[in-house]
C-alpha cells in the first residue's frame, strides 16, 4: 500500500522548539478570550495539520465556531526567478504535530530552491488568538530574494457571507506597509452593521518598518503578480506580501498574530462590539507581542518586526540584529519535490486509451512500458508530503497484471481494453487490494470478489492499476479528504480537485492512469471531471450497476468511468455498461443500454438539434462572471456543429418524496449483507462509530420502491418539460466560478446541480477550454431517460469542433534515465521492461555505452552475478574453492557468495565454468535454490506444463523447471518445448531476474 502524504517525521530540536504550533486541539479546541471590557464566548478553531478531519497540514485554520475564519493563516512563497512547478503554491508538508496543549509544531522543513520553511503556530486562550511564527532558511551558499504571502480566506461572496476591511491601525480601509493590524468583518447590512460572522484582525508587524509589508496580494490566485481586489468574491481572499533578502546559510522570519471574535448577529451582540474588541487585542499585540516562549535567535531573526523598537518597548530584553542567524533545525527533515526520472522508454503523458491501444498493436510499446510509466509519474508527482495525493496505492500485482497482457496479446488476444491500467475509486471492491473508502475504519479490509464493474474491466482485458484516493466514504463534493491525506488539484496544486472522486479525476488528469472508475451521487462525477478537463457520463439510472460500492444514497448512487476522451469513454462502457442480473437497482436500464456506444460518436450528431439553456442555469452563486462568460462564449461551436441554441424557463420542481427511512443506513445495510467477510455488523457502527445514531434507520421494501418511483416520476417530468420547451437536450455547467484553495471550507466554488442525480437523467460531462484565469472549465449535457448514447454523440459533435479538453502543465514528462536512452537496442524489444528497470536498480548493465545487446547469451559467471547483484552481495571479496575463478575477476564475489549459499556447486572436476554459456534447465536450477536459500515460498499461479521435450530435461532440473514454470518465472518455447540445454538470451534473463525480484517484494 502507498503510503500516506505525510511521512518521516523528525521532531524539531529543542532550540527550535518555537514548534510552530496552534493551540486548537487536535481537531478543534475552544479558545475563551477576555479584554479589557468585554468577554468572548468561547470559540473552536480547526487547524489543518496532519490529522483529520483534513489532513492538509498547511498549517492554517480551516474554520472557526464563528466563522471568522475560512482557511486563513496560510502561507505561499516566491522565489525570485525560480522555475520549479511548486513556486507560489500554498505550502503545506510541514508534518505538524499537536502537544496537546496549544501550539502545533513543525517537523518538516518544506524546501522550495532551496530555502526551507517551517512553521509554528500558537494559540493563546486569554485573547483568542494565535501567533503564527514562519521562518525561511537558505540552504544554498548564494543569496536568494523570496517573497511571502501570509493570509487566505474570509468569507464568499454570498450575501452576509462577504467580507470586508473593518479598519486598519491607521484608521483607513487600505492596508500598507504603515500599518500595524488590519481588521475584517462581515456586515450584516451594509457598511459599520452587525458583523454576520465573527470578526477577525490580524497584525502586520511594525508599521512604517523597511522589513515589514510590501503589498497586498490576491491569495485565492498568485498573489505575487496579481493585486488584492475590493469587491467581489476574490475581495474575501486577502495576502499579506513581504519581501525577504536570505544570506547563504542564514533564517529569517515572520510573525503574525490572528484574534477572532463571535458573529455580532448570532450571539445578538452590539453591531462593532466584537469588532472593537478584535482590534484592541490586535493593538495590544503589536505594541507587546508576546514571544517571551521564543529562544534569542529566533526573536532576532524577525524581519517584519523593527527589533530596536521591540527592545524600547521591552518586549525582549537584548539588542540583536539578524545579520548572522541560523537558527538550529530549521533546515532539519527537509521536504523536497522528489527528482525522478523513469524506466519506461515510452511516454505516456496526455495518451488516451486508443492511442495506448495503438502503439501496443504496433509494437510500439507494450502494457509493461505503459504500466511501469504510469508507476514513476505516481512516484514522481503524486507521493509525498508536496504531491497530487490522488492515488491510495498502487496494486502490488500490477506488473505482473501487465507481463500476463503481453502475454496474451502475443498469443493473439484481441480484448477491447488488453493492457490498460484504470484505477479504481477506493469505494469500489477490488479483490487484489484493500478496498478502504478512505477510512480508517476500513484501511486492512479487502472483498474477496471484484466490483461488478471492476470484474467487467478485468474480463476486457484492463489491468486493475491501484485505488485512487476520495472523499472519505464519497461524503464530500466539494473536497477530497480521507484518512489518507487530501487530494489536490491537477492544474493548480493550492486549490480543492473537486470531490468525491477528486482521486479519479487528478489522477487521469495528471497520466497517473488510462482512466478511473469514480461514483456520483450529487456532483461527484461531473465536479472533479469539469476541474480536470475530463470526459465523464453519469447514465441513466442503473445505466451501470453500482454492485460492489460502497454506498452513500441508495438507488441515488451511481458508479461510473472518468476519461480523457469521448472515444475511451465509449469503450469502457461498452466493457462496464452491461446489465448485472444480481444488482436490484439495475433493472431500470434493461432494455435500454447500448451495445456499441462508438456508433454514437459522430461528427453530426448536433445537426438540427436544439439546445435549451434553463433560466439562471449560468448563473454563479459566487456573483461572479469570468467562468460563464467564458462558457458562453463556448457556445458558438454548438452552433458550428449544426445545433440551435435557447434560452428556456427554469427546470420544474422536484416531486414531493413519500418514503421513509434513512437511504444512507439502507446502503449500509444492505452493503454489509453483501460483504460478510467485513468487519462490521450493523451501519452504525460504520455511519456512527463515536456517537449515537439518531437516524430513521432501515427502509422497508414498500419505502425503497417508493423512492424508485419518485424518481421514475422525476424523470418524465423533466422529459415533459423538456417537450414543452421544444428542447432536445439541456445545457449545463461545470463549476461556475474559480475553484477555492483546499485549506477553506464549503463550498469550494460557485455549484448549481443539474437534475441528473436527483432523478436518475443522463448527463455527458465534457470539456469546454479555460475561464478568464486559465482554469479548466466544461458543460454538461443532460437528456431525457436512455439517451445516453445521443448525448455521448452530442458531445463528441461539439468537441470535434472545440477541442475543449486542455493538457496540465503542473505535471510534465518525465526524463528516461540517461543509460537506458542512450541504448539503441532495446526501445521495440519485448523485453524493454525488464531491462529498463534491472538497469534503473543496477542489477544489469549494457554491454556497451549504446548498446545492451539482448539476444546475446548468458555466460554461467554473467547469471550468477546478476543473482548477486539482485542480494547486493559485497563485491570485495572474490576468494572460491572453484580453479578456473581468478579473484579479481568481476564475477569471483558473486560465485563465492553463490557456492556458500548453496545456489551453485560447479563441476567434478573443481571448476565452475563461468565463460560456459548458461542452458535453460541449469537456469532454473539456480533459480530455484536461489528461492530456496531466500525462504521464497510462492503458490504457482500457472498451470503445470507438459513439455513435449520433457524427456530431454536433465533429472537433476525436472522438479526446479517445473517450479520456475509454474510461477511464471520461465515460460516455454514455440512448440511447447522448453529447449533444457538451449542458451539463456540477456533478454530473457531480464525477464527472470525481473519476476523473482517481485516475489520477493
Amino acid at each position: 500500500m502507498k503510503k500516506t502524504l505525510f511521512k518521516n517525521k523528525l521532531y524539531m530540536t529543542a532550540a527550535l522548539s518555537l514548534s510552530l504550533s496552534l493551540s486548537i486541539s487536535a481537531i478543534s479546541m475552544p479558545l475563551t478570550a477576555q479584554a479589557a471590557s468585554a468577554s468572548v464566548v468561547d470559540d473552536s478553531w480547526v487547524v489543518n495539520y496532519t490529522k483529520a478531519p483534513t489532513g492538509l497540514d498547511t498549517g492554517s485554520v480551516r474554520s472557526t465556531d464563528s466563522r471568522a475564519l475560512m482557511g486563513f493563516g496560510g502561507i505561499r512563497m516566491h522565489v525570485i526567478g525560480s522555475d520549479n512547478l511548486l513556486d507560489g503554491v500554498l505550502l503545506r508538508g510541514f508534518g505538524l504535530t499537536f502537544d496537546g496543549v496549544d501550539t502545533y509544531s513543525s517537523t518538516n522543513a518544506v524546501t522550495i530552491d532551496g530555502v526551507a520553511v517551517k512553521r509554528e503556530i500558537k494559540l493563546d486562550k486569554s485573547n483568542n488568538s494565535g501567533r503564527f511564527f514562519d521562518t525561511f532558511t537558505n540552504t544554498t551558499n548564494e543569496t536568494i530574494y523570496v517573497e511571502v504571502a501570509f493570509g487566505g480566506q474570509l468569507g464568499y461572496n454570498t450575501s452576509t457571507n462577504q467580507s470586508a476591511i473593518s479598519t486598519t491601525s491607521s484608521g483607513d480601509a487600505t492596508i500598507d506597509n504603515t500599518d500595524h493590524w488590519v481588521s475584517f468583518y462581515t456586515p450584516s447590512d451594509g457598511e459599520g452593521s452587525a458583523s454576520f460572522n465573527g470578526p477577525s484582525a490580524t497584525t502586520i508587524g511594525t508599521g512604517g518598518f523597511v522589513g515589514s509589508l510590501n503589498r497586498t496580494g490576491n491569495f485565492l490566485r498568485d498573489p505575487f503578480t496579481n493585486p488584492l481586489e475590493r469587491t467581489g468574491d476574490e475581495a474575501n481572499h486577502y495576502g499579506l506580501i513581504y519581501s525577504l533578502e536570505l544570506p547563504p546559510q542564514q533564517t529569517r522570519s515572520l510573525a503574525h498574530f490572528v484574534v477572532t471574535g463571535q458573529s455580532e448577529v448570532s450571539a445578538e451582540l452590539a453591531a462593532g462590539s466584537q469588532v472593537k474588541l478584535v482590534q484592541t487585542v490586535a493593538e495590544e499585540l503589536s505594541e507587546h507581542p508576546d514571544f517571551s516562549d521564543l529562544p534569542t535567535g529566533a526573536v532576532c531573526s524577525l524581519s517584519n518586526y523593527d527589533l530596536d523598537a521591540l527592545v524600547t518597548a521591552s518586549v525582549i530584553d537584548a539588542d540583536c540584529d539578524n545579520t548572522d542567524i541560523m537558527l538550529p533545525g530549521a533546515a532539519t527533515n527537509p521536504v523536497t519535490t522528489p527528482i525522478v526520472s523513469t524506466t519506461s522508454l515510452y511516454d505516456v503523458t496526455g495518451k488516451t486509451i486508443t492511442e495506448l491501444l495503438a502503439d501496443m498493436e504496433s509494437g510500439k510499446t507494450n502494457a509493461q512500458q505503459v504500466t511501469k510509466a504510469y508507476i514513476d509519474r505516481i512516484a514522481a508527482y503524486d507521493e509525498g508530503p508536496l504531491g497530487l495525493n490522488s492515488v491510495i496505492m498502487i496494486a502490488p500485482d500490477a506488473m505482473q497484471q501487465a507481463r500476463e497482457a503481453d502475454l496474451a496479446r502475443a498469443n493473439g488476444d484481441t480484448r477491447p481494453l488488453l493492457g490498460i491500467p484504470i484505477l479504481v475509486k477506493d469505494i469500489i471492491d477490488t479483490k487484489n487490494m484493500p478496498t478502504t473508502g478512505g477510512s480508517d475504519l476500513f484501511r486492512d479490509y479487502q472483498s474477496l470478489e471484484d466490483a461488478w464493474q471492476v470484474a467487467k474491466l478485468r474480463e476486457a482485458g484492463a489491468i486493475i492499476f491501484g485505488k485512487a484516493n476520495l472523499a472519505e466514504f464519497a461524503r464530500d463534493g466539494h473536497f477530497s479528504f480521507s484518512a489518507f491525506g487530501p487530494v489536490w488539484n491537477a492544474f493548480d496544486p493550492s486549490r480543492s480537485s473537486i470531490g468525491s472522486s477528486g482521486g479519479s479525476a487528478v489522477a487521469v488528469a495528471s497520466s497517473f492512469a488510462a482512466a478511473a472508475l469514480g461514483t456520483q451521487t450529487g456532483d461527484s462525477l461531473w465536479g472533479p471531471s469539469g476541474a480536470a478537463s475530463l470526459f465523464s457520463l453519469r447514465g441513466t439510472d442503473g445505466m451501470q450497476s453500482t454492485a460492489g460500492t460502497m454506498p452513500l444514497t441508495i438507488i441515488q448512487d451511481y458508479t461510473g468511468m472518468i476519461a480523457r476522451s469521448l472515444p475511451d469513454l465509449a469503450l469502457l462502457l461498452e466493457a462496464t455498461a452491461i446489465g448485472n442480473p444480481n444488482d436490484p437497482y439495475d433493472d431500470v436500464s434493461d432494455g435500454h443500454r447500448p451495445t456499441d456506444w462508438q456508433s454514437f460518436l459522430r461528427e453530426d450528431a448536433l445537426e438540427g438539434k436544439v439546445i435549451g439553456v434553463p433560466a439562471g442555469a449560468f448563473d454563479d452563486p459566487f456573483g461572479t462572471s469570468g467562468t460563464s462568460d467564458a462558457m458562453r462564449a463556448q457556445f458558438v461551436h454548438f452552433v458550428e456543429a449544426g445545433a440551435t441554441i435557447k434560452e428556456i424557463s427554469a427546470p420544474p420542481k422536484a416531486p414531493t418524496r413519500d418514503f421513509t427511512g434513512d437511504t444512507r443506513y439502507e446502503g449500509w445495510s444492505q452493503w454489509i449483507e453483501a460483504h460478510p467477510d467485513n468487519p462490521y455488523t450493523d451501519p452504525t457502527q460504520i455511519m456512527n462509530p463515536t456517537s449515537t445514531y439518531t437516524g430513521a434507520g432501515a427502509m422497508t421494501e414498500e419505502a425503497l420502491q417508493a423512492f424508485e418511483n419518485y424518481r421514475a416520476n422525476y424523470r418524465e417530468l423533466l422529459h415533459n418539460w423538456m417537450d414543452e420547451e421544444g428542447v432536445d437536450v439541456l445545457l449545463f455547467p461545470t463549476e461556475l466560478s474559480d475553484i477555492h484553495l483546499n485549506d477553506s471550507i464549503q463550498p469550494s466554488f460557485g455549484r448549481l446541480d443539474p437534475q441528473s442525480s436527483a432523478s436518475g437523467v443522463p448527463t455527458v460531462i465534457f470539456p469546454a477550454g479555460v475561464n478568464d484565469h486559465d482554469q479548466p472549465i466544461g458543460f454538461q449535457l443532460q437528456g431525457k431517460a436512455y439517451s445516453d448514447g445521443d448525448l455521448m454523440g452530442y458531445a463528441y459533435a461539439y468537441t470535434a469542433q472545440s477541442n475543449g479538453h486542455v493538457q496540465s502543465s503542473l505535471t510534465p514528462s518525465l526524463t528516461p534515465l540517461p543509460e537506458l536512452a542512450a541504448f539503441t537496442d532495446i526501445s521495440n524489444h519485448w523485453a524493454v521492461q525488464y531491462i529498463s528497470d534491472l538497469v534503473a536498480d543496477g542489477v544489469v548493465k549494457g554491454t556497451s555505452v549504446t548498446e545492451f545487446s539482448p539476444s546475446q547469451a548468458m555466460t554461467r559467471g554473467m547469471f550468477v552475478t546478476l543473482l548477486g547483484r539482485m542480494n547486493q552481495v559485497s563485491d570485495e571479496d572474490g576468494s572460491t574453492s572453484f580453479t578456473d575463478v581468478n579473484s579479481s575477476a568481476y564475477y569471483a564475489p558473486y560465485v563465492k557468495w553463490a557456492e556458500q549459499a548453496g545456489i551453485v556447486a560447479g563441476f567434478a572436476d573443481g571448476t565452475f565454468a563461468p565463460g560456459k554459456m548458461i542452458s535453460r534447465q541449469n537456469a532454473a536450477v539456480m533459480i530455484d535454490r536461489y528461492l530456496s536459500y531466500k525462504g521464497i515460498t510462492v503458490s504457482g499461479s500457472q498451470e503445470a506444463v507438459g513439455f513435449a521435450d520433457h524427456s530431454d530435461i536433465a533429472a537433476y532440473a525436472a522438479d526446479a523447471v517445473q517450479t520456475v514454470q509454474k510461477l511464471g518465472i520461465m515460460s516455454g518455447m514455440p512448440n511447447n518445448r522448453f529447449a533444457p540445454t538451449g542458451n539463456i538470451l540477456r533478454s530473457e534473463t531480464a525477464k527472470i531476474i525481473s519476476i523473482v525480484l517481485d516475489l520477493e517484494q
